[in-house]
């Protein structure tokens, strides 16, 4: 299990194949073994394994309205073109990040926390009854 979460780490991030140059061995130790403390490794994979088998897909002419910020990193597994993005949902901003892969979060924290803050601050977010 160590094993496949530092692979996926190296993989789904922008560290040209060097994971330790983007995290350090405790947040790599930590995250593996939070997993394996709390066994709740195939709780977090389950998501992929469903949206295999049961894709979300929109119908002709449906569309989702709520304001959506769109962050793409160049590291992604999957980038779409803008257009299919802004045919499905009500795009508010665009941004393309300089660096960053899947684990945006973890890699490019600083670039993801701007990106977030600032389109947060800008939603009216009363109105969405969150």
């Amino acid at each position: 299990m160590a094993a496949w979460i530092v692979e996926k780490f190296r993989t789904w991030s922008d560290c040209n194949g060097d994971v330790e140059s983007v995290y350090t061995k405790d947040e790599l130790l930590t995250t593996v073994m939070i997993y394996w403390v709390t066994q709740t490794i195939n709780s977090s994979v389950r998501i992929y394994y469903e949206s295999q088998r049961n894709p979300f897909v929109l119908g002709q002419g449906e569309r989702i309205d709520v304001p959506t910020a769109v962050a793409l990193f160049p590291k992604a597994i999957a980038i779409p073109p803008r257009e299919w993005i802004e045919r499905a949902y009500h795009v508010q901003r665009w941004t393309e990040m300089p660096r960053g892969g899947i684990l945006r979060h973890w890699s490019s924290p600083i670039c993801w926390s701007k990106i977030y803050v600032n389109f947060s601050a800008r939603c009216e977010f009363d109105s969405l009854r969150l």
